[in-house]
């Protein structure tokens, strides 16, 4: 009788991608540093403040769109709720954000201004824990996975999928923006949380604190990246995937795949609550709109452009629709949504496989 022999389990990264990833590293963490920081700004080798603060923003867009792989591409559930997640995490943030200003805001109270204006008088019991910087790392985490975690228990309990989850999730993004536009809950209403001061005491305005949280994001991008490259390559992204290509023969096999989606469904939560944190720092506000269903359309833009079940398709994707649209919106700015609209069909009719599968078909058909 014949043993039978399981294959090896597959590397976290290749030899090359291993390189690709430490030039990645050396490139956001040690070179865009010294172009920006030391290189005089005559110098045809010096990187603006506006490029660091753009490549910053796109990077927290990154983990989004690989977030939105994670549970598209890997487990075939369409979310157009991701987008809540994020400004979430955004609004978490904000939060500690606004009590850091101190008496240093228009009214010169330990109330955000907002609250003054509205004539409130304490501090709402949502906010008991926003002058702490841990507590505030937590609930970044803690919340959008919660939301997460209730949601997708009923959703997947109630086996929702397809279009119909697609929907659902739209409409509870919906809702929740027009939640926090209202003046009541005591997030800032249409105008939100801006004008920020400082980050653990320090200004946040400062060459050194902008490139910190720059390093930062960075760091946040690429150990996302490992970390989900470790849950696709080990036995729970294969089930994933299984459950993407068949789920009806996985439940014949003996797998439940409620709690394989509702673990995923809840980890790519938690990732865009990271990145809505990370954005809030470095862009300077967070308010209601971020949390439009079109934002959450784009996550998924992103994730289809780059090429869906790759990981590193949505973050290609996350920089070639950005950047376009930041060129775009300056320079033709009345086209960039028939662009985007423009791209998105092209991508589903002509690259399914996005960019990254058009790469590797070239690649292919040269050797």
């Amino acid at each position: 009788m014949n043993n039978l022999i399981l294959p090896s389990p597959a590397p976290l990264l290749t030899r090359t991608g291993w390189s690709t990833w430490l030039v990645a590293l050396i490139v956001l963490c040690a070179l865009v540093p010294v172009l920006n920081l030391a290189v005089p700004e005559g110098s045809v080798f010096h990187l603006s403040d506006f490029a660091v603060a753009l490549v910053a923003k796109i990077m927290c867009f990154a983990i989004c769109a690989m977030a939105m792989d994670l549970i598209w591409g890997y487990t075939g559930i369409l979310s157009l709720g991701h987008g809540m997640f994020f400004a979430l995490g955004g609004y978490g943030m904000g939060m500690y954000l606004m009590r850091q200003i101190g008496t240093d805001g228009n009214y010169k109270s330990n109330l955000p201004d907002f609250m003054v204006f509205l004539d409130w008088k304490e501090l709402p019991w949502h906010w008991a824990f926003s002058d702490s910087f841990v507590a505030t790392l937590f609930l970044v985490v803690a919340v959008p996975g919660l939301v997460a975690f209730v949601f997708g228990y009923f959703a997947f309990r109630s086996r929702i999928k397809g279009v119909y989850f697609s929907i659902i999730t739209q409409a509870m993004t919906f809702a929740a923006m027009l939640l926090f536009f209202r003046n009541e809950t005591g997030f800032g209403g249409n105008n939100g949380f801006t004008d920020f001061k400082r980050l653990l005491g320090i200004p946040i305005a400062t060459p050194g604190m902008r490139m910190t949280l720059f390093v930062l994001t960075a760091l946040t991008l690429l150990g996302f990246f490992l970390l989900a490259r470790w849950l696709v390559n080990a036995k729970f992204g294969r089930v994933l995937q299984a459950v993407r290509d068949a789920e009806s023969r996985v439940m014949f096999s003996g797998y439940s795949p409620l709690g394989y989606k509702l673990t995923i469904w809840t980890i790519s939560a938690m990732m865009c609550g990271v990145a809505g944190a990370l954005y809030v720092t470095q862009v300077g506000i967070i308010n209601p709109s971020e949390m439009s269903p079109a934002n959450s359309i784009e996550i998924a833009i992103w994730a289809a452009v780059g090429g869906r079940a790759t990981l590193i398709g949505p973050i290609v994707g996350a920089f070639i629709v950005n950047g376009a649209k930041s060129w775009l919106t300056v320079a033709y700015p009345e086209f960039w949504l028939y662009f985007l609209g423009a791209l998105f069909i092209g991508v589903t009719l002509y690259l399914p496989d996005g960019v990254v599968g058009l790469l590797k078909k070239l690649k292919g058909s040269k050797t």
